[in-house]
């Protein structure tokens, strides 16, 4: 045992073919023999040269995670491959292997216990999760098994965290919206977009830069007739109040001359071709390019110092794309499977068979930390299309290139659920659909429901006409403000929930069963989800879902009937939670909530409680201790109910603002303001 719940089963040979992990942040550490009683034992076999493991499970045994996939969000009788992809539209093997590998299954019990595995290898595999049984088969060496058995599903979660580690807790502004597109250029266009956003009054925190910014789509460089002054478009963003993100490949174009090509390859960085001694070359946007061996650590050292002057010209935030990795002219779309890695320090050399799952991950690790280097005061933000099982420390993610399809709407729930039941929270997939242009009906429902995908981003390619909310009328427009306006609503209460994910592992966005796992009809739920723990949302299109017994209220997070359009999911709050909201703001930018409002309902003994997490906004004081976690109670004297302050955790001032009170009944809303310290009475006499 390497910990409570936690065990480790070592087959006969692993050795340095499958370790040091990269999944794990450490080590385990034995504190103890495997219980008598322990069930969940996985075999060990050599199949056909190939290295299986099979774990059989009890009977009603239900199956989830298994990282970034498509189909259903219960997984049992399905096939992966874990291989990563670069998979447009889905279309390649089915969607049966995307851009991301995560070998790993989180299962249930019948009475709702759980439990979870970890198949630590990085080479290509297949995963059938089976009713009775779990086979996982790897193209390489033994590997090491990590079994978690606990209470519960939410106990399985912090397990896994305990082990793969924790997200680094997001800057505010990286919960906002997102605005994107293949490509806004040049830089004029950049500022229209901007300015068509405040005008209209269309909450948004960040704009995206794709490949078409590059001077010939080489890495590190910014074209002087598309965007001649960098830093001065960014000084526009930042004085509107928005950020800006930009994109940065592995492929690096193979042209002396070219300083990155010429100080890699005078460091000697690239990934070696299958004879081992010169560099391969492969085909990529730019071209023939080079390819960083980020196993090598003075490789990752000279990616990370790109980033320096880079990111002085006022850049915020750092894309990497294209890194499963994708080769034009490759075998299957990627580096050929005996390209040659060089490692160092901890991990040994080996063929690209071995390292190709994890070469995001290691590409995205180079770029946090060259971030962080550059910007010690700031937390990085980086997103990755690529990334393996541990990943999450470095990097949030998108589920890829889907398509402007209803498919794609409703399949990106249990994409996003299974990502975060992975271990990934911060994820999220293309609003509106990359590629195909949605129609308005289409357009309003995806953005609707987009105000509750932990990351909300509209995406779309150089063939469509742009998911920007004016372009599909003004009624679909108000219907995307109505939808922005509920998420900087919402922006406390999502802050809370990145800070409690970055702490335990928890997913954001959650599925039913979380609120009830012993209840067998929430197990298969996938059109409502949990966002956070006290509210559930259901979008309009959702054919009677499978709720969770108990009063779910109904609530409105906009004053008056604005939410009560054709597209608008519908929300309820768990019995016995209290929600925080702010007000509607068009950034986050400076962002300090005057005031607060509480959305209070009651459970059947007529208490609540609920938390709000608060601390500077950027930077890390609050790993010192600066912060502030209050914890609000509410309970019922009478025909009174009081809301009050249970008691603050943290060295952050609290600020002093106008606090509100909605309390939601059956009867109606009551509403109050005051002070929680002293205690907001709410008089039921009156709705």
């Amino acid at each position: 045992m390497v910990g409570e719940g936690i065990a480790w089963f070592l087959p006969e040979g692993v050795d340095e073919g499958n370790l040091p992990s990269l999944a794990l942040e450490a080590l385990p550490v034995e504190i103890g023999p495997l219980p008598d009683d322990w069930s969940l034992v996985p075999s060990f076999s050599s199949v056909d040269g190939n290295f299986q493991t099979i774990l059989n499970l009890p009977p009603g045994t239900d199956l989830y995670g298994t990282g970034e996939v498509t189909g259903p969000l219960r997984r049992n009788d399905t096939v992966i491959t874990l291989w990563n992809t670069d998979n447009w539209g889905y279309h390649r093997d089915d969607g049966k292997r995307l851009y991301q590998s995560h070998p790993w299954v989180m299962g249930m019990r019948e009475d709702g216990s759980s439990f979870g595995v970890i198949f630590d290898s990085t080479w290509r595999a297949s995963l059938e999760t089976h009713d009775t049984k779990i086979v996982f088969t790897s193209e390489g060496p033994p590997f090491q098994v990590l079994v978690i058995d606990q209470d519960s599903p939410q106990a399985v979660m912090e397990s896994l965290a305990s082990l793969t580690g924790h997200m680094p807790l997001p800057p505010p502004w990286a919960l906002g919206y997102h605005q994107c597109k293949y490509s806004y250029f040049p830089d004029q266009r950049v500022r229209e977009i901007a300015d068509e956003f405040r005008e209209r009054e269309l909450p948004c925190d960040v704009i995206w830069m794709d490949i078409d910014y590059m001077d010939g789509f080489r890495i590190f460089t910014f074209d002087e007739s598309r965007f001649p002054d960098p830093a001065g478009t960014n000084g526009y963003l930042h004085e509107k109040g928005f950020k800006s993100i930009w994109m940065i490949d592995p492929g690096v174009k193979a042209e002396p001359g070219y300083s990155v090509f010429d100080t890699g390859t005078a460091a000697d960085v690239w990934v070696r071709g299958t004879e081992g001694t010169e560099p391969f070359i492969g085909e990529v946007w730019p071209g023939p390019c080079v390819f960083p061996d980020f196993t090598i650590p003075s490789a990752r050292d000279w990616w990370a110092g790109l980033y320096t002057d880079f990111l002085a010209t006022g850049i915020d935030g750092v894309w990497n794309d294209m890194n499963e990795p994708a080769v034009f002219d490759g075998p299957d779309g990627t580096m050929p499977v005996d390209a040659l890695h060089r490692g160092g320090d901890a991990l040994p050399p080996g063929p690209h068979l071995r390292y190709h799952n994890v070469y995001g991950m290691l590409m995205v690790r180079a770029s946090f930390e060259g971030i962080l280097a550059a910007r010690p005061q700031k937390r990085p933000f980086v997103l990755s299309r690529a990334n393996f099982l541990g990943g999450h420390r470095y990097a949030a993610t998108w589920t890829g290139d889907n398509r402007a399809i209803w498919e794609h709407l409703k399949m990106s729930v249990p994409m996003s659920l299974n990502l975060g039941l992975s271990g990934q929270p911060f994820n999220g997939p293309d609003i509106g659909g990359f590629s195909g242009g949605p129609d308005p009906v289409l357009y309003g429902h995806w953005i609707a429901l987009g105000a509750f995908y932990p990351f909300s981003r509209a995406h779309a390619d150089n063939h469509s006409p742009g998911n920007e909310p004016w372009m599909f009328g003004s009624d679909i427009e108000r219907v995307a403000q109505t939808a922005l306006f509920r998420r900087y609503r919402l922006l406390p209460y999502i802050y809370t929930a990145m800070e409690e994910a970055s702490r335990t592992g928890m997913p954001v966005m959650q599925p039913l069963f979380f609120a009830d796992p012993s209840d067998p009809h929430l197990r298969d739920e996938q059109e409502a989800f949990l966002f956070g723990e006290d509210l559930l949302v259901v979008p309009l299109w959702a054919k009677s879902p499978d709720l969770p017994e108990g009063n779910w209220r109904v609530i409105q997070l906009l004053d008056g009937d604005r939410e009560r359009d054709a597209y608008q999911p519908v929300v309820r709050i768990r019995p016995g939670a209290i929600v925080p909201l702010g007000p509607v703001v068009q950034s986050t930018e400076g962002y300090a909530p005057d005031s607060l409002t509480l959305v209070v309902s009651l459970d059947e003994s007529g208490r609540a409680d609920g938390t709000l997490y608060e601390d500077d906004g950027d930077g890390f004081a609050y790993r010192e201790g600066v912060f502030l976690r209050s914890i609000f109670e509410a309970q019922t004297n009478g025909d009174t109910v009081t809301v009050k302050l249970g008691f603050r955790h943290g060295a952050l001032p609290d600020s002093s603002r106008e606090v509100w009170v909605r309390l939601i009944t059956d009867k109606g809303v009551y509403s109050a303001s005051g002070n929680p310290t002293e205690g907001i009475n709410i008089p039921l006499s009156q709705p």
